[in-house]
């Protein structure tokens, strides 16, 4: 039984969970307000958050990009290098998709297929469902290997997607459950029935940007859903695992999932109205995502990390921004070159 359905008969809903849907209640209603601001905010703020969501997306399953290059891959139409090059260039253009035509999209097997042939790039089973078996594993740090999770076997993939379909179908004709816990919770389902043999989730976090599309919820037009998401990878497979136990046999507690899915979103609500809150030019936007970007790093940290957090700023504004803070004694500096150290704080004497 699917989460959507289960839910759908016990229809109970924590008190954390009613919190944060009205606290997205809220954000979406003060959307249309944030959105109104200058153009020149929105449009750095969307080819940042489309950079970002290109990049985490495919570094969670680790796809990755030589920095110097992230631009040239995901901005530009360059010839690309090697396979994960064309993978995040893949994923580039289903975002895409997404953000020009979200609305005409529907959730079908047809857009999901569409998904995640776009993202693997056209690459060997892209767009189709997995022939063979495929358990969840993961790999421990001495060696071994463990079933994380038993998906839902290739034989059943068919059906069981068709399934996950009619219950959101289902879901928005008779809103039994809210629309964001009925999203969250199909996330779940889509990851735990596991219908490709690799993408998975990088496909599940496309389906959610777009269903968040659908349900009015726009902030990941703006705010990386990805990258809040890779933030909080932790906590991603920690939720994941937690309500994926029993989830064949319909006994599973899915609370812990939908609420870290409605967390992401929450967060990505408040990032966004401080970001347009503080952002006054296209200069001005550049330096607060750096800004942001120390924010968000460890107490120490390389340019390499700065740069990699704030993918769509060039070397010479982020050199621009450091030094302004360590005049103002924020952040001082330890060794030179490639091998240096930023530490925030004043430098100790």
């Amino acid at each position: 039984m699917t989460t959507l359905k289960l839910l759908a008969e016990k229809p109970n809903v924590p008190t954390t969970t009613a919190w944060y849907l009205a606290d997205l209640g809220e954000a979406r209603g003060r959307q249309e307000l944030f959105t109104k601001q200058s153009p020149q905010r929105l449009k750095v703020l969307r080819e940042h958050a489309l950079i970002e969501s290109a990049i985490s997306s495919n570094r969670i399953e680790g796809v990755t990009v030589d920095q110097s290059r992230v631009k040239a891959v995901v901005l530009g139409k360059s010839l690309l290098r090697d396979r994960d090059e064309q993978e995040i260039r893949g994923y580039r253009d289903a975002l895409k998709l997404i953000h020009e035509q979200g609305a005409k999209l529907t959730i079908s097997e047809k857009t999901i297929l569409r998904l995640h042939r776009l993202s693997r790039a056209n690459i060997g089973d892209a767009g189709r469902y997995k022939e063979k078996d495929s358990d969840i594993i993961e790999k421990l740090p001495d060696g071994r290997v463990r079933v994380r999770f038993k998906t839902v076997s290739a034989r059943k993939t068919p059906a069981a997607m068709h399934k996950l379909i009619d219950a959101w179908d289902d879901n928005l004709d008779e809103r039994v459950i809210h629309p964001a816990i009925a999203m969250a919770a199909m996330n779940l389902d889509f990851l735990c029935v596991h219908p490709f043999r690799d993408g998975n989730g990088r496909v599940s976090r496309l389906l959610l940007l777009l269903q968040c599309y659908h349900l009015g919820y726009e902030v990941g037009r703006y705010i990386s859903l990805e990258r809040v998401i890779e933030e909080n990878k932790d906590r991603y497979y920690e939720t994941l695992e937690q309500s994926s136990q029993g989830w064949h046999e319909g006994k599973h507690d899915s609370w812990p999932y939908i609420n870290y899915t409605l967390y992401i979103l929450k967060t990505a609500y408040r990032e966004f109205e401080e970001r347009v809150g503080t952002l006054s030019t296209a200069r001005g936007a550049k330096t607060a995502m750096v800004l942001d970007a120390i924010e968000r790093l460890p107490d120490s940290f390389r340019m390499v990390d700065l740069e990699r957090a704030a993918p769509n700023v060039t070397r010479d504004m982020i050199r621009v921004v450091l030094n302004r803070l360590k005049k103002e004694n924020k952040i001082y500096c330890e060794g030179y070159g490639a091998a240096a150290v930023w530490r925030k704080g004043s430098e100790k004497c």
